[in-house]
């Protein structure tokens, strides 16, 4: 099977907040469109600095994952973060990946999506 993409929008769901309760107008709600790579291999959403630096998402929390290759890493957590894709939504934390690393988009939000892979 060949990788799968998609283009998904990323909004920093703090702003969607604020924005509600009259702090932040809507067109300064952070968001961006991304060219991802759908991985069923991966748990979690997966995205690089520079999508955090744009978003302005703040680090969460911290936590040990178990890499492909055996291997396992603390990587820090970034959210919340609300993502869309077509008629598809949900809210999630994303892990945060070094540089311009490659971002991902893993089984958990897919299946809050209701997303399959054919």
């Amino acid at each position: 099977m060949g990788k799968i993409f998609a283009t998904i929008e990323l909004i920093n769901t703090r702003d969607i907040i604020l924005s509600d309760v009259g702090q932040l107008p809507k067109k300064d709600i952070r968001k961006m469109e991304v060219n991802i790579l759908v991985d069923s291999g991966a748990y979690n959403l997966a995205i690089n600095e520079t999508i955090k630096e744009q978003l302005g998402l703040p680090i969460i929390d911290e936590q040990i994952f178990q890499l492909a290759n055996g291997q396992q890493e603390k990587y820090p957590i970034v959210g919340p973060i609300d993502l869309r894709f077509e008629n598809r939504a949900t809210t999630t934390r994303a892990v945060l990946l070094p540089g311009d690393a490659e971002p991902l988009l893993g089984q958990i939000p897919l299946e809050d999506m209701d997303v399959v892979l054919l």
